[in-house]
């Protein structure tokens, strides 16, 4: 039987963070009214010319150099021309043969397959088109409904050479590009409200074909499990129709998250049938070499630079580091906790753990907790000091994270601070060895792993409050 070989392309699209459109001064706010965010100009009447953002042009420029793009001095925008309700100018002003940039390349990790280096075709420029609304009014469902807000908005598009080869790649790719751009700060991220979707281009081949199979274009994906599903259900339904005797055709497939099958939507269009020509609305777009090397001395450090120098420098594993750089904000409290609490992998466990879990069980963000890094190294502290237990510890943190009080404030109040007092600890040992003395005699013949029994004992009588470490020393005293 044919081994087949799976090809995976993927156009990520971001919506830029301007406070205008990308060639009129309408705002681009989301949620609004519908049709209230528009002008002649984004509704494409008679007689009226664009004007280009430059602010977009930058962030699209700094977008391409965090990915090792060549810079175009010259590009053209060009009119991809085709109708469709939500298109109100009959044609998308997009770039085509003359991008701003080209060239570029993204590492990513898989298990299946390691570290993989994805190439990028070009990022380039394009303005988007508006929303339908199909059935979503109560006065008819039955209707579809246009809203010409988004038209006019800035994008990005983000185009990779075919060099994935799994959907679980696919996925390691959009969540590496999405990560710099978060980092970048050039678009919101929200997959949900669209401002961050991709189309993936799927195929199959036989194990060593060079030659490219026919694709299908699944479109306007906005989750990363979306992806992932909607992938390996057309690799799938590939393959079943190549070795039933069927051949793929070259179409666009929507994806049904409900039934989690891709479904025809339209033939694919190739770049003819869009009637290229460049836009004569628009003058060449000229980016000068100063701008661009200003914007390439202003780039952060990008996510994989801080992983790696996380991994480097505070001897983290590469899970740990992975997690705590998914977010500049997260990395940099991460950081900020560390230089007032010196033990980067105890502080990376509690932010891991109790303070990620908090903020997932709340459904808030890190700029909405009240567990400052102050106040985390408080905290650790007063478990260094053994003045509190772990367990004390994390019931604290909870107090912290709903009250926002200093941690040493929690524990006198709650008279919770840790016993480390051996004099104190020592009568109430004594009386669990009394009570129970046929455990000792097994633990002394042998049946060592009873010593968890004891610490149990203890720390249940003292309310958790005893000091572990000490607890284990004076019992492993008593019971010899």
């Amino acid at each position: 039987m044919t081994k087949f070989e799976t090809v995976i392309g993927l156009e990520i699209h971001a919506q830029l963070k301007t406070n205008s459109k990308l060639f009129c001064a309408c705002p681009t706010v989301f949620g609004q009214k519908p049709n209230t965010q528009v002008c002649p100009i984004c509704l494409g009447m008679p007689g009226v010319l664009p004007v280009i953002n430059e602010k977009a042009i930058s962030y699209g420029v700094q977008m391409a150099l965090a990915i090792g793009c060549k810079i175009n001095a010259r590009s053209i925008f060009a009119r991809k021309n085709y109708f469709y309700p939500d298109l109100p100018k009959g044609y998308q002003i997009s770039q085509f043969d003359e991008p701003f940039s080209e060239h570029g390349e993204i590492n990513i990790e898989t298990k299946g397959r390691g570290k993989r280096t994805i190439g990028v075709t070009r990022v380039h420029m394009e303005d988007d088109a508006g929303k339908l609304q199909h059935g979503e009014s109560p006065e008819d469902l039955n209707s579809s409904f246009v809203d010409l807000n988004r038209t006019g908005m800035p994008l990005i598009e983000i185009v990779s050479e075919p060099d994935m080869r799994s959907a679980d790649e696919a996925v390691a790719y959009f969540k590496a590009m999405r990560d710099i751009i978060l980092y970048l700060g050039i678009c919101d991220g929200n997959m949900q409200e669209g401002s961050l979707r991709c189309d993936a281009n799927v195929s199959i081949r036989p194990v060593g074909q060079e030659k490219l199979g026919t694709k299908a274009e699944l479109k306007n994906m906005n989750s990363f499990k979306f992806i992932k599903d909607a992938i390996n259900f057309e690799v799938a339904r590939q393959t079943d129709l190549i070795e039933s005797g069927g051949a793929v055709i070259q179409e666009t497939r929507l994806f049904d998250p409900a039934s989690g099958v891709t479904r025809p939507m339209r033939t694919k269009e190739e770049a003819h049938d869009y009637r290229y020509f460049p836009e004569p609305d628009l003058l060449p777009l000229l980016i000068p070499d100063e701008m661009v090397e200003k914007l390439r001395t202003e780039l952060p450090e990008l996510p994989q630079a801080k992983r790696d120098r996380f991994i480097t420098d505070y001897k983290l594993p590469a899970y740990d580091a992975g997690v705590l750089t998914a977010s500049q904000d997260l990395a940099a409290y991460y950081e900020d906790s560390v230089k007032l609490f010196d033990d980067p992998k105890t502080v990376s466990n509690w932010i891991m753990g109790e303070l990620l879990r908090l903020l997932k069980e709340s459904s808030k963000d890190l700029s909405d907790s009240l567990v400052t890094p102050e106040k985390l190294a408080e905290l650790l502290a007063l478990i260094k000091d053994g003045k509190i237990s772990g367990k004390i510890a994390k019931e604290v943190f909870e107090e912290i994270f709903t009250s926002g009080k200093d941690a040493s404030a929690i524990v006198k109040a709650k008279g919770i601070s840790q016993i480390s007092d051996a004099g104190e600890l020592e009568a109430i040992i004594n009386k669990i060895v009394a009570d129970n003395q046929d455990s000792v005699e097994r633990y002394r013949t042998g049946k060592t792993k009873l010593m968890g029994f004891f610490v149990g004992e203890t720390m249940k009588a003292t309310k958790g409050r005893a000091n572990p470490g000490l607890v284990s020393k004076m019992l492993k005293e008593k019971l010899a």
